[in-house]
């Protein structure tokens, strides 16, 4: 059978696993807001783990603990691990403000209770729809199943293109 013709497979990558409350500084440095999205994003999350700037790739994972995104409000944010190439991030739980803008610029933000199972490296295919991370040893976990309205958001790859789209139909 042939896939439809917009069908694009899951993604897949590395697993990068982080503590608790990471903030949106660490993501988005201060210092380097001035200088465009490919600059702030070479800095992305370097102070806690100086590789990964560097090392990520598209489909790669976040895993992380409770409070992801605690800090300023800053898109950016979001905004730096989406240009990365990050297909989504696992936490315990989310600072609003971020969860929120993560959404709005289509970045996958799943609510996850029990990582334990994925490790940091580990490879994994994220399925969005069906709310859970599988690994290559085939075991599965599962995460809080994202409304529907919100999935919407995500496949069209954020709220301004979700709307546009809309508003094409009317």
């Amino acid at each position: 059978m042939t896939p439809a013709p917009d069908f694009h497979p899951p993604p897949s990558g590395r697993i990068w696993r982080f503590g608790e409350n990471v903030d949106t500084d660490a993501m988005a440095p201060g210092r380097f807001m001035k200088d465009g999205l490919d600059v702030l994003a070479s800095h992305c999350l370097e102070n806690l783990r100086p590789e990964f700037p560097g090392a990520v790739k598209p489909g790669d994972v976040i895993v992380a603990g409770s409070n992801f995104g605690m800090g300023s409000s800053r898109e950016q944010a979001a905004q730096a691990l989406k240009h990365l190439g990050v297909a989504a991030v696992l936490a315990s739980s989310f600072a609003g403000l971020f969860y929120r803008n993560a959404i709005n610029i289509g970045l996958p933000v799943l609510v996850c209770a029990d990582t334990a199972a994925l490790a940091d490296g580990a490879r994994a295919t994220f399925f969005l729809d069906a709310a859970e991370i599988r690994l290559c040893d085939g075991r599965r976990v599962s995460c809080e199943p994202v409304p529907d309205f919100l999935r919407a958001l995500l496949h069209a790859g954020g709220l301004v293109p979700h709307l546009k789209a809309r508003l094409n139909k009317v």
